[in-house]
């Protein structure tokens, strides 16, 4: 028997792994893909460490998490800044005064904020009922038509007025010349790549791949004293009370025989005609490493159907109230337990699925 079947080496499973492992308990981890590391997955090729599913950039203001990581990558100085091409015209994300010169030819934070309230006061808009409404009552319509609408409309395949608004009420508007992308104290790349970080997490763990636990769940249930389970909730319990809704994403790789395409690490297409989200170019999240060729993706946000990647929850209230379902019968299972992105059916950030890892392994290890 061992003392946890953990069903997910992405980073939620790596992590409480490494942790349970490290006090002694007796792991077995086992991964449906062919690979470690979840969606933080890198690959090297021509000398260019390539994240295959989506720029992942880490960023925390938790010093606990930031330590624990550096305990097995160092990671280089890269500062997170996203540019938007709309038709052509390049702004700065997230918004900040670069952004409002290059709409509106201001310079000062008080013009920028005089003409974002003239636009507010134009809308109408007082209690924001959805995303568009809540948008133009952030930032006016100028910004929210070029850099807004478009991309979240792809993003999400759906109208802004059918969103919810608390899908941008975090956005960031700064009213000072500041590119960085996160407000976050501690923020890099691993310079080996994230797929050497989550092998040296997994060091002395015995690990399965090839290994779908849903296919084999009659087994696997009465291995272990406990179970940590990361895949999609609604899957666990076979869909029983209805499917959760996702978006899915789709990679377009392309090698070039360039050394440099965009001359930027992500660039957002916040038109609407323009099929994909954005562009990553790969080289210059480590630009440490050196390479005459350079390697891009496309990122295109599709309608998620059953047996397609989960990649976003789509947290509206419907689903949101089905979740809830789910947890009640989640609570009334015994040893099994649900983490992650798809366990907890919410959109984490890297260092919030570590911090909620570390917690529980925390749990089993002091309790």
């Amino acid at each position: 028997m061992y003392d946890f079947l953990i069903v997910g080496a992405g980073l939620f499973g790596a992590v409480i792994a490494n942790k349970l492992n490290s006090a002694g308990k007796k792991i077995l981890l086992i991964e449906k893909r062919n690979h470690i590391a979840g969606n933080i997955y890198t690959e090297f090729k021509n000398n260019i460490h390539v994240h295959k599913y989506g720029a992942h950039i880490f960023h925390t203001n938790y010093k606990n998490v930031w330590d624990f990581v550096n305990n097995f990558s160092e990671f280089n100085r890269y500062t997170h800044t996203v540019l938007a091409n709309f038709n052509g015209e390049i702004y700065s994300l997230p918004f900040n005064m670069f952004t409002f010169n290059k709409m509106w030819g201001v310079n000062t934070p008080e013009e920028a904020q005089n003409k974002i309230n003239e636009q507010i006061k134009n809308s109408g808009i007082d209690q924001p009922k959805n995303l568009e409404e809540q948008a133009i009552k952030l930032v006016g319509h100028d910004i929210y038509n070029k850099l807004i609408k478009g991309y979240t409309e792809k993003q999400w395949g759906r109208d802004c007025k059918n969103l919810p608004a608390e899908i941008i009420k975090r956005l960031p508007v700064r009213f000072i010349y500041d590119t960085n992308y996160y407000n976050a104290k501690f923020q890099g790349i691993p310079i080996n790549g994230y797929t050497a970080m989550i092998e040296k997490m997994l060091n002395g763990i015995e690990v399965k791949l090839n290994c779908d636990f849903l296919n084999n769940k009659n087994d696997f249930m009465n291995i272990a004293h406990n179970i940590i389970f990361t895949g999609p909730i609604d899957s666990f319990f076979n869909f029983e009370l209805g499917q959760l809704e996702y978006r899915t994403l789709k990679f377009e790789e392309e090698f070039l025989n360039i050394n440099n395409f965009q001359g930027h690490s992500v660039i957002n297409y916040t038109d609407k005609n323009t099929p994909f989200t954005r562009i990553i170019e790969h080289k210059h999240f480590l630009p440490e490493l050196k390479s005459d060729n350079t390697i891009i993706t496309r990122e295109y946000s599709l309608k998620w159907n059953p047996g397609d990647e989960p990649y976003y929850p789509v947290n509206d209230e419907k689903n949101n109230n089905l979740h809830e379902k789910y947890k009640l019968l989640a609570q009334n299972l015994k040893n099994i337990f649900f983490g992650g992105r798809l366990g907890e059916y919410k959109y984490y950030d890297m260092d919030q699925v570590i911090f909620n890892a570390l917690n529980m392994a925390d749990k089993f290890i002091y309790n």
